[in-house]
Formats: structure tokens, sequence, C-alpha cells
């Protein structure tokens, strides 16, 4: 059968049977699409040389030259063409030290990791070359190493992840032998960058359920390769409303947050990390975990540092977990209300609510209704509509009217001084006046901080 590609592929494809050479679409895009699912990126592999290949188009960068890999970039497309090769020794578990060129797309096959990636489609004629019974596994939902797995593994370690990512994304299973080399050189993984392993992890973190890949890194040992401090919460039991121990309440969680949303999804994975080293038990024998929120802030931040993600991601996720314990009650105060919207900070209230629920979903591994958290967010939504001040560059004043009118000099009382208003504010929103504002500033300036101010003196 014939798959639907656009028409510009297809034209792609011929420019190199015109030049006399041959072309296949490979990889991961026909997996997609013989699989029914959505191609993003389209890789072809070729016998003409780089070289080649730069002269049949115009736009041609090499971005894996060495490896005989180059990008055409092609009707809007930015496509990757690889020349058939043969692959060298692997001494980095990582790429081949060398490759050897060679005419024949069987060869070049051979060389992939799985039988679902190693499936080549001619677009102009729609023959399917599946050397390796690709489309079998395919059927079969099964997750296959070509060969030998663990050579498959000692070549590029971080194959092993792939194919908990593949188990994840596809909702395949991983046949025996290969979870078998994946058990066997798993310890490979500590040879490969962290940023290689973040990659990943964020594709992990995207699928359906995540948690699919995180049992499948648990079964083989990964997971005490690479995040040992989540494998250490396997066996941590919980209470109350809980029906799983801690990892596999983690692993819920993560499942429950938005496939999209990845700050979200990584905090549902974390956020209980630092139940196993606060455990406690009450006087009838109840786990007790106070503060664990704080110490699974340092133990994420250590693991997002560790993987190298940016620091305005660190910053938001960690957020997120240290806030995720807030017990709102129906007796709050709206000045408690504001206080918390304050210390949350307007911009995270959305995504901490997201991770209540994905936390409450963790709980017993389905949706929860939260009709308190209902309740919660219509108060903060009609507080929010109220304009009200959460930050000190919300209030009406500032320091420099401060200082030129009320006389307080510039430094850390100041800043004490804004740090007042604002909690004034919190309590009292109609105090919210220049005028009210320099008034009770200049007096909790004079009452408590002037005869202690060293920059009056």
């Amino acid at each position: 059968m014939r798959y639907k590609v656009d028409k510009s592929l297809i034209k792609f494809s011929q420019q190199f049977n015109d030049a006399g050479y041959a072309c296949y679409l490979v990889g991961g895009a026909v997996r997609n699409l013989y699989a029914g699912l959505p191609v993003s990126d389209y890789d072809f592999a070729t016998d003409a040389r780089p070289d080649d290949v730069q002269r049949l188009f115009k736009r041609v960068i090499p971005t894996g030259i060495k490896h005989g890999t180059v990008t055409v970039l092609y009707a809007g497309h930015n496509l990757e063409v690889t020349t058939f090769r043969e692959d060298g020794e692997y001494t980095d578990s990582r790429r081949p030290d060398n490759v050897q060129f060679t005419p024949s797309i069987f060869e070049d096959l051979k060389r992939r990791d799985f039988t679902i990636n190693s499936m080549a489609y001619d677009l102009v004629t729609g023959v399917l070359l599946d050397p390796h019974e690709g489309k079998a596994d395919l059927e079969r939902k099964l997750i296959r190493a070509i060969g030998v797995p663990s050579e498959r593994f000692q070549e590029d370690a971080l194959r092993i992840m792939r194919a908990c990512r593949f188990a994840a994304q596809l909702d395949f299973i991983i046949d025996d032998d290969t979870l078998a080399g994946m058990t066997e050189k798993a310890e490979n993984l500590r040879a490969v960058s962290a940023e290689r392993i973040r990659d990943e992890l964020e594709k992990i973190l995207k699928a359906e359920k995540p948690s699919t890949a995180f049992r499948v890194m648990e079964k083989t040992g990964i997971l005490k390769v690479i995040l040992p401090e989540l494998a250490s919460c396997r066996g941590v039991d919980q209470k109350g409303y809980h029906d799983f121990d801690v990892l596999d309440h983690m692993l819920y969680s993560c499942d429950g947050a938005p496939p999209e949303n990845a700050e979200v999804r990584l905090a549902a994975l974390l956020h209980d990390i630092g139940k196993p080293s606060v455990i406690n038990w009450d006087e009838l024998g109840i786990p007790t975990f106070h503060s664990h929120e704080l110490l699974s802030v340092s133990i994420s931040r250590d693991i997002i540092q560790r993987f190298k993600f940016p620091k305005a991601f660190e910053k938001h996720v960690l957020l997120l977990i240290e806030q995720h314990m807030f017990h709102y009650q129906n007796e709050w105060t709206d000045s408690a209300v504001r206080r918390f919207i304050a210390r949350v900070g307007v911009e995270n209230i959305k995504n901490l609510f997201v991770l209540r629920r994905a936390d409450q979903f963790g709980m017993r591994g389905s949706k929860i209704l939260p009709l308190n958290l209902i309740e919660f967010q219509k108060r903060i939504e009609a507080i929010l509509e109220a304009e009200n001040a959460f930050r000190i560059s919300d209030l009406k004043i500032n320091g420099n009217t401060l200082q030129k009118d009320g006389g307080i000099p510039r430094g850390p009382a100041l800043g004490k001084v804004l740090e007042f208003l604002l909690e004034s504010v919190l309590e009292d929103p109609e105090l919210n006046n220049e005028e009210k504002l320099l008034e009770i500033g200049i007096k909790f300036y004079s009452e408590r901080l002037k005869q202690n101010d060293r920059s009056t003196q």
C-alpha cells in the first residue's frame, strides 16, 4: 500500500532517482506512517555521498558530515539525509568511532536499534523494505532490538532509554531478550551525557502514560542508575487517602498531569521524592512525612541541575513542589486567600491547581472531583477580578515617593517598609492608596525602624 505524504517529499526522492541514486524514507517516519501516527521528522537514506547531495540541492547544511549526514532545506522541510553506511566500533557507548559507506540499504538497516525502526520506504515506487520484520512487530506492538540486544546497547547505551520511551509513546511491550539486554547494559548509561538522557526524559514526559517508561526503568535497573532518588521511593507505604506507596503515587500523579505541560509533569513525578528521608510514625503506627515538600525541593533541584534543565524551568518546577501542600479550608478569610496568592504568585496559580489535581489522581489512580479546589478557585478568581495588590510593584506607592515625601532613606529599612505596606494591603485592599500608604509607611518607619536604621546615622 502507498502511504500519504506531502507531494514535495516524493519530488525530493525523485531528484535522487533522476540523478542515478537510490533514496528511501527510513526510521521513525516509516514506523509512524505504518502505524497511522503523526510524522514530525523525515529522515532519508541514500547511496549518494554527502558531496553528491550538496551538488543535487541548493541549500544543504553539513550537520553530521563526518558520519555521512547532511540536512537539506527543501520545500519548507528540514530533511536529514544519511549515506548508506556500516558503523565502526563504538568505544564511547554513544557514536561509532568511524563509519564506512556501503552501496547496500540492507547493510544500513542492520545497524539500527529496533526492528520497528529498521524499515525503508521508497516514496517513488511505494516499495517497503522490511528485512527485520519490523512490520510484524508493529502489529504485535512489540519493541525488539535488531540482532543481539546486548550488542546494540553496548554500541549506544542511549538506545536503552529509547526503548523505554517507545514503550510509553507507542504503548508497546518490550520483548524478553531485549529487556534482558537492557538490564545487562544498564550501567553503561553512566557514560551517556546528562543532556542526551534529559532529552529522552522530556520525550517520555510528553507520552500519554509516562509511568510505562519508568516502570520499565525500574524493572531493568535503569531507574537506580539515572534516578536513584526516585527508585528509593519504592516500598515507602502511605496511609489515609493513599492506595499506593510513594513511587507508584508519583508515577500515577505524573500520568494524571497534562502531557503538554512539562513543568507540571516533572513536578508531579518528583513532588513527594523527599518522603523516604523524613518518614516517621505516630503512636498508631501511621507514617507521617512532615515538611517533606522542603526536602523534595532540595532533592529535585539536584536532579534538575544534574540533567541541565533550563534555569527558568527549574525555578518553576521547584516552586510548584514547594507549594503543593497547601490546605485550603472554607473558613479562610479573604485576606488569607490574598496572602496565598501573594506567596505563590498570580502567574503560578493555574499550574499549582493542575498539580494538585494530578496529586489527587495519584492517590487512587483515578480522577477525584475536587469540590474543595473548585470553591477555592472561585474565591481566587473573584479576588483577582477585584484587582488587588499581590506584589510590592502593585502598590500605589513606591520607594521614591517614600524617600522623597516620607523622609525614609534608601536601604534595608525602605525594603522593610514596602514589605509591611504590602502585608497591610493584603489584609485590607482599601489601604492601597498613595496617601494612606505614605501615612502608614512613615508611622511604621518612625515607630519600628528609625532608631536602629544605620542609614540615618
